[in-house]
């Protein structure tokens, strides 16, 4: 028993040591990558949209960014995860804003409660869909207005941009490889070599 406990705790202590390492170069990069990624959204909103259409920066996309920038690794931090979970939390949210506009506390937690199950039904787990979906339900006024638009722009078109930057920023070094799945890899491989030919 007492060597069990020892061995646990040696063990944490060195997963709790690893998980405190300091990666600078890393952490300049997922700074980079948030940056440039939010900073793109918030300059198409400030520059390009009419006062009134002011909603392209959502919330949720500060919480994604913490994942495709800062957990690169994370399952639910993939591609398929972080467009799937948005549009799929979008279409959820303002469904149930459809259905149910007035009563806050039943459309809050539906909203959240299905987009949840339809994305872990569809492996598209993404915590900050939760997000996305509540935000259809509790904003007022032009998100609200938007009804189906919102899925498209500003949830799609915000993924899509998220994703480009972090594509980038996430395969600058030798270090790190976004996304994951070795079929992504592959085809970035072939791109890169495909590039390096010409």
């Amino acid at each position: 028993m007492k060597k069990t406990f020892k061995r646990t705790l040696r063990v944490s202590k060195y997963v709790i040591y690893k998980e405190t390492l300091v990666d600078y170069k890393e952490h300049f990069w997922s700074f980079l990558g948030a940056f440039f990624g939010i900073g793109l959204i918030a300059f198409l909103q400030s520059h390009y949209l009419l006062q009134q259409e002011n909603v392209f920066l959502i919330g949720s996309f500060g919480a994604s960014s913490v994942l495709i920038y800062g957990a690169i690794q994370s399952p639910l931090a993939q591609p398929r995860n972080l467009v799937g979970g948005h549009v799929i939390s979008a279409i959820v949210g303002v469904t149930v804003y459809q259905i149910v506009p007035d009563i806050l506390w039943l459309s809050a937690p539906l909203a959240v409660a299905f987009s949840i199950i339809l994305m872990q039904y569809t492996k598209t787990l993404h915590p900050p869909g939760g997000a996305t979906a509540l935000i259809a339900v509790t904003s007022p006024g032009k998100i609200a207005d938007l009804g189906y638009w919102y899925v498209l722009s500003p949830v799609l078109s915000g993924c899509i941009i998220l994703l480009l930057v972090a594509l980038f920023f996430n395969n600058i070094t030798k270090n790190s490889s976004y996304p994951t799945s070795s079929r992504w890899k592959r085809l970035l491989n072939k791109k890169h070599k495909h590039s390096l030919k010409n």
